[in-house]
């Protein structure tokens, strides 16, 4: 995938591209989601390489989204706040793994105004070390636990290739931060976080996943176990989209949390983090999107359905009847627009509306307005397919929307969900395997040998890496990539 911004010579970022025609996501899966998160005026570059700025239209994606997961964090005892940006580096450096995993992606500062600092401050790329000497100062007894905390906020990572959504300087998340007096407590903190990013993908985005164990050499730096969720893109590659990982008491030790516990021996918090970031965004425009542009789900659309007044003249009369139908959708509470744009014709609004994804399209002219109906054009479907196009008593329109919203809802994770299916293919074969891998060919499925050696080599051989991990199978026995002793099954895949 080509860079959305020029690498950072001295020279000035690129502007925003101006995109007139949307190309083939066949073609260029590449170039088509470049063009389509432009031109559906999702984002625009910065003047600052690796940044982008989030549109009133992508923020509202961002909104959507945030909103299901804070609801289900809060649902679950959890609660924001919030944390500095800046961390002294002298605290990264106490947690010696950590900070090695980090050190390439991290932005210091080194100058406040015209003096230059003592100690160089890190722009937080992740939070576990300035939550953790927090927690230190929080937590004395058994009684303080847990603490359940997440927070909504930007971090700096200082990528070398950047793209819309899927890995920028700076990015959208929310981070959770727990700490627990047993380590049970902590392993079902974060099994239970898993299982919320795994519905929200499913449910909400329409995104399906594999939800497992990541391996040993693609865990979070400092962490005992990280388990994440996987989604497969079109060009057969994976995305890692959420991860939620167990951090055993390394960074209790690492900042000093400590409890008496109820016997009054003294001991290390159990502490655990979780995330996901805008990068979901990202999966869902290319999981959905056609050679149209976007098909954005129900759920996550900031406008679930759009009116376009086909007027004639004046037309006051359509127009008045298209301002009446907009207030009572509306008030029955669905995210609507009225199309009142009178310098475009309706087949440029038809044109710009399924670009930008909204899932139904409410068509009104004065054939319309005298038969008492309205034409209901369903995104998710392609042009001519039965269900696509139907007429509807304009009466009934705000009754009928719920219904058709769950339609196209469950209509888009089945076509998504046919294409996981289709692409996860499981191979006992050693050479055919290596092929899969280095064709992209989607989810690679076989018996593993759990060995950091062993994936090193393949990655060497593919640029494929395991996604993560679930329990072996009855009859698996050797490695299908080394034919060492199988330990567990993998999915492998290039990935973003």
């Amino acid at each position: 995938m080509q860079d959305g911004q020029s690498e950072s010579r001295g020279e000035a970022p690129e502007k925003t591209p101006l995109v007139k025609e949307i190309p083939p996501k066949a073609r260029d899966l590449s170039e088509w989601y470049q063009a389509v998160c432009y031109k559906a005026q999702l984002v625009s570059l910065a003047p600052v390489r690796g940044c982008v700025v989030l549109r009133p239209y992508g923020f509202g994606l961002w909104e959507r989204l945030q909103a299901a997961l804070d609801y289900r964090f809060k649902s679950t005892g959890h609660e924001n706040a919030y944390f500095p940006l800046l961390i002294p580096e002298s605290l990264m450096a106490r947690e010696s793994e950590h900070i090695e995993g980090f050190a390439p992606e991290v932005a210091w500062v080194t100058q406040g105004g015209g003096e230059k600092l003592a100690e160089r401050l890190a722009i937080r790329p992740t939070s576990e070390v300035i939550v953790g000497t927090m927690y230190a100062e929080w937590v004395q007894s058994y009684r303080d636990l847990p603490i359940l905390i997440n927070q909504w906020v930007n971090v700096v990572r200082w990528e070398k290739r950047t793209r819309p959504f899927l890995r920028t300087l700076e990015f959208l998340w929310q981070e959770g931060h727990t700490a627990h007096a047993s380590e049970q407590e902590a392993q079902a903190e974060v099994a239970q976080m898993l299982g919320i990013y795994a519905d929200v993908a499913d449910g909400i985005c329409a995104v399906p996943v594999y939800a497992g164990e990541k391996s040993a050499s693609e865990r979070f730096a400092g962490a005992t176990h990280t388990f994440s969720i996987e989604a497969l893109m079109p060009d057969g590659k994976a995305l890692q989209s959420a991860t939620s990982h167990e951090l055993g008491q390394n960074f209790s030790r690492a900042y000093g949390i400590t409890f008496a516990a109820e016997d009054q021996s003294l001991q290390h918090a159990w502490t655990t983090s979780w995330g996901m970031s805008w990068r979901m965004l990202g999966g869902m425009i290319m999981v959905h999107g056609d050679d149209r542009g976007l098909r954005i789900p129900p759920k996550m659309a900031p406008i679930e359905a759009v009116i376009v007044p086909i007027l004639k003249g004046e037309s006051s009369d359509v127009r008045e009847a298209a301002r009446d139908l907009h207030n009572t959708l509306r008030g029955a509470g669905v995210r609507v627009r009225l199309d009142e744009r009178d310098a475009l014709r309706p087949g440029a609004k038809f044109a710009d509306w399924e670009m930008r994804g909204v899932p139904l399209r409410i068509e009104i002219g004065a054939n319309d307005l005298r038969s008492g109906v309205v034409t209901l054009v369903r995104r998710d479907l392609e042009k001519g397919e039965e269900g696509a196009k139907v007429v509807c008593p304009a009466g009934a329109v705000a009754e009928k929307i719920p219904g058709l919203m769950d339609e196209i809802q469950r209509s888009l994770y089945v076509q998504a969900h046919a294409f996981l299916t289709s692409h996860t293919l499981a191979t006992s074969d050693r050479d055919e395997f290596y092929r899969l891998c280095r064709d992209r060919a989607g989810m690679i499925d076989i018996a593993w040998c759990d060995r950091t050696e062993c994936e090193a080599h393949v990655k060497a051989q593919t640029s494929a890496t395991t996604r993560n991990l679930r329990p072996k199978d009855e009859g698996d026995t050797v490695c299908v990539a080394c034919g060492e002793p199988a330990r567990v099954r993998a999915y492998f895949a290039q990935s973003y």
